[in-house]
């Protein structure tokens, strides 16, 4: 496949089309290219500073994720470890990964509060 540019027409690419051993088809075709203020990429569209991935949006909950930011809160608050737990065990860091070290520190802590907690039952009623 050759292109050539015509300087004449704006925004038309001229393509001729060959067979695999070499031998000219003669088929020209004329593609038009939408070009709007240079902003054209043939590997795909460019932002010019606003990035549209998906793992550039900040974290819910003050950009920590709701994973750390309930281990933080299970402090005050244990049971929330726990609820945290179900998240982890639900898969929630599927829909972003960066929330699974969080909701994993939430659920091992929901483990060591359980042990503490077990213990300390053990402890007093035997």
């Amino acid at each position: 496949m050759v292109m050539a540019i015509h300087p004449q027409e704006k925004n038309v690419v001229g393509v001729q089309m060959m067979k695999q051993d070499g031998v000219d088809e003669n088929k020209e075709v004329a593609v038009q290219l939408q070009v709007g203020e240079g902003d054209f990429s043939l590997l795909g569209p460019r932002n010019y500073g606003h990035s549209t991935r998906h793992y550039d949006k900040p974290l819910s909950c003050f950009g920590c994720g709701i994973g750390w930011f309930l281990f933080l809160l299970g402090f005050a608050f244990p049971p929330i470890w726990y609820c945290a737990t179900v998240l982890y065990l639900g898969k929630y860091y599927l829909k972003d990964p960066r929330e699974r070290s969080g909701l994993a520190a939430s659920a091992i802590a929901a483990l060591i509060c359980s042990v503490a907690i077990l213990i300390s039952l053990l402890a007093v009623f035997l």
